[in-house]
């Protein structure tokens, strides 16, 4: 038995990287998962599924609610109910980084419309159903740039500062119904899109690396521990609060 089992963990932006390392964790540790991204995520179900996991794959568009709430119900008819929301899905890896005069109106509004509308969105569609089962855990995924005042990618930095705000409001609101909302805010993670965007030189890895109290690139699965923390009955009386996950860079 697992410290999951008979939960069920919706998460967003699962088809790769970090996502898919959160949904696979989740699943091994007893929730049936429902895996959502803008892209197929059909191939993060499958890995659940070899695992002897239960997952189910429903593309959807974060940003826009009809998705969303289709999203949702396709969960709800497959699982009967959501237990964990991971507020995962962000336009982070493909970013390139450049001073904040020169980033064009329209990226700024797609790293807003996707980082922050996209968790005001699920939240909205996911609590309902919480409130009738008066428990739920919401986990988003802020940034530990937000602690730094980071340069280089202020909409960035500014959506995940809007995250942590959210969530210490929205945790306000929801709590008389039982429902916990928590953010974890990772560091530089070596994830696929990191590896494969160069904006991340070598020379920026290793000063992020040095910054830290433990000296190592940090790797998707140093993540999951925290996870399943704030998914499981161990943080019941935890809310409204940001947990930093980058090896001691910020010491929040």
């Amino acid at each position: 038995m697992g410290r999951l089992s008979g939960k069920v963990a919706l998460v967003t932006g699962a088809a790769q990287g970090i996502g898919a390392v959160y949904a696979q964790a989740l699943a091994r540790e007893g929730a049936s998962v429902c895996i959502s991204d803008v892209r197929s995520p059909e191939a993060t179900r499958d890995a659940v599924l070899a695992a002897g996991g239960k997952a189910f794959a429903c593309v959807a568009d974060v940003t826009k609610p009809e998705p969303v709430e289709a999203m949702v119900k396709a969960a709800l008819d497959t699982f009967g109910k959501i237990d964990i929301l991971v507020n995962n899905a962000a336009l982070f890896g493909n970013l390139e980084l450049k001073p904040f005069d020169q980033i064009s109106n329209a990226e700024w509004d797609a790293v807003m419309s996707v980082n922050i509308r996209g968790v005001f969105e699920c939240a909205k569609a996911v609590i309902p159903h919480m409130r009738k089962q008066r428990s739920g855990k919401i986990i988003n995924v802020a940034s530990g740039t937000v602690f730094k005042g980071t340069p280089m990618m202020l909409h960035y930095v500014t959506s995940k500062g809007a995250v942590v705000a959210l969530t210490r409001s929205l945790a306000r609101e929801v709590g008389n119904d039982g429902i916990c909302v928590n953010c974890i805010a990772p560091g530089l993670v070596m994830s696929d899109n990191v590896k494969s965007n160069p904006a991340w030189a070598a020379d920026i890895v290793a000063a992020n690396t040095a910054s830290r109290a433990f000296k190592r690139e940090a790797e998707p699965t140093d993540l999951t521990g925290t996870i399943i923390y704030l998914s499981s009955s161990d943080s019941d009386f935890m809310t409204g609060q940001t947990v930093v996950v980058d090896g001691g860079s910020v010491m929040h």
